[in-house]
């Protein structure tokens, strides 16, 4: 058994495109911009938010002006509804608390901003004590960069060795390739399959069930 499990968080432990569709879209229609079906989401995100409005924009009006406008628009309104829609995968609520009871030690890694991260882990896991719950910060490179990995592993005071890294997309196989841990993608997010079979990670599951097992 590993001692440190690290997972991203959407499309990971909580399913939150809907919150981050409605939060994209009311950006878009504040500036006059078409909106998006939620179902278009799933492939905008994943690199943290500055990336997934840029993508949101129409190409012909992604500049920094837009950006920072829409950015203007969606953070305050997401901060607010963030937690509207989003739910945790079935079977991840159980599946936290019975790393802790084995004292198997669990970090969070996100490229959402860092205080919707810690707002959203704390909301919906008030029970679960985390080493570290990370998401993008400034002056910190995203992943697939490895320092959010790096960071997390020393505050667990662990061997990579020791890690598993857990995501739903290619960004988060590559981020465990990166740092030079151990990889499982999760199929129940928001990328298809293929995007994780391309780094070949250690495992690929297809529910909580089958994750149990590789965990236990």
């Amino acid at each position: 058994m590993k001692k440190l499990i690290i997972f991203d968080l959407d499309g990971t432990l909580l399913n939150t495109i809907a919150d981050l569709a409605n939060a994209t879209n009311y950006a878009l229609e504040s500036l006059k911009f078409p909106t998006h079906d939620m179902t278009e989401y799933h492939m905008m995100v994943g690199n943290g938010i500055n990336r997934l409005l840029e993508l949101a924009l129409p190409e012909e009006v992604r500049n920094d002006t837009n950006l920072q406008a829409m950015r203007n628009l969606f953070v305050p309104y997401y901060n607010d509804h963030n937690a509207d829609e989003s739910i945790p995968y079935p079977g991840i609520p159980q599946l936290l608390a019975e790393l802790q009871a084995k004292d198997v030690k669990i970090g969070v890694a996100s490229n959402k901003y860092q205080a919707a991260t810690e707002k959203l882990v704390a909301h919906y896991f008030p029970a679960i004590k985390f080493v570290k719950v990370l998401g993008q910060r400034d002056g910190i490179p995203p992943k697939p960069d490895a320092d959010i990995v790096d960071e997390i592993v020393a505050a667990a005071g662990v061997d990579k060795d020791d890690v598993l890294y857990i995501g739903d997309s290619g960004v988060d196989m590559q981020t465990a390739l990166n740092g030079k841990v151990a990889a499982c993608g999760v199929t129940w997010g928001f990328r298809p399959r293929t995007d994780l079979e391309q780094y070949h990670p250690q495992y690929i599951v297809d529910s909580v069930e089958e994750l149990h097992k590789v965990l236990f």
